[in-house]
């Protein structure tokens, strides 16, 4: 993805009885890098996110740094039980993943369960400017009935 190009769209798509699922190319394009790698994240209950694995593995090492930075100067001494939780879902939140014929997932353990999506079911994949993401239809539907009333508002603020 070139610098400025937003990925936007949603498209229905469904997950074939091994767990994969076909992605448009625009979105394949915009997520995988030269080796065909992507990254897959666990975002929120019924929601997985796609990123190129250079832009994941930079927001990862600029928030690893800060907070190492704040343990070397002991600044999370009474934080140390976050700092763990922190770590725990780090260890567990993301993998690299291959796409096959640069547009295909394969939906790895783990993150099946967290997407709540079972074989042969209708999942949306969705831009989300800076990745892709793949809903839980229902998930997906409860989170627009959720932020649809503040477009207006946050659209404005983030322009203005």
């Amino acid at each position: 993805m070139s610098p400025g190009t937003f990925i936007t769209g949603e498209h229905k798509r469904t997950l074939d009885d091994r767990f994969r699922l076909s992605l448009p190319p625009e979105f394949a394009a915009a997520v995988t890098d030269a080796s065909g790698e992507t990254i897959v994240a666990k975002e929120r209950y019924g929601c997985l996110s796609l990123w190129k694995a250079a832009d994941w593995q930079q927001r990862l090492d600029d928030g690893v740094s800060l907070i190492r930075d704040k343990i070397v100067k002991g600044r999370m001494e009474q934080r140390w039980d976050e700092v763990q939780r922190l770590g725990r879902l780090l260890s567990t939140r993301s993998a690299s993943v291959k796409l096959a014929n640069r547009s295909r997932l394969l939906i790895p353990e783990g993150f099946r369960e967290f997407l709540n999506v079972d074989r042969n079911q209708d999942v949306m994949v969705v831009g989300a400017v800076i990745c892709i993401e793949i809903w839980n239809p229902q998930a997906w539907m409860e989170q627009l009935r959720e932020d649809m009333p503040a477009f207006g508002s946050l659209f404005k603020e983030l322009s203005g």
